[in-house]
């Protein structure tokens, strides 16, 4: 079992960041993972690759109109 809080955003698309941000919080809520959304980032609470297949789906989404995307992950397995 694992839990990740990740954050992710594209870099250089300026102030408003929130057309991005809902693209990602769709495919967290269609992946069927725990998770929970907060004002800095979101934890999911898996498998390892249930968790990291969230977040790979979420990075490439970006990775489709963003050259630059910054991604912080901290990971609790237990």
């Amino acid at each position: 079992m694992v839990m990740a809080e990740f954050s992710i955003f594209p870099v250089g698309k300026g102030e408003s960041l929130s057309p991005y941000v809902a693209r990602c919080t769709k495919i967290i809520r269609e992946s069927g993972v725990k998770n929970e959304l907060h004002a800095m980032g979101t934890i999911l609470e898996g498998e390892w690759d249930e968790v990291f297949g969230v977040i790979r789906k979420c990075f490439e989404e970006l990775r489709k109109d963003c050259s630059r995307i910054s991604l912080t992950i901290k990971v609790d397995y237990r």
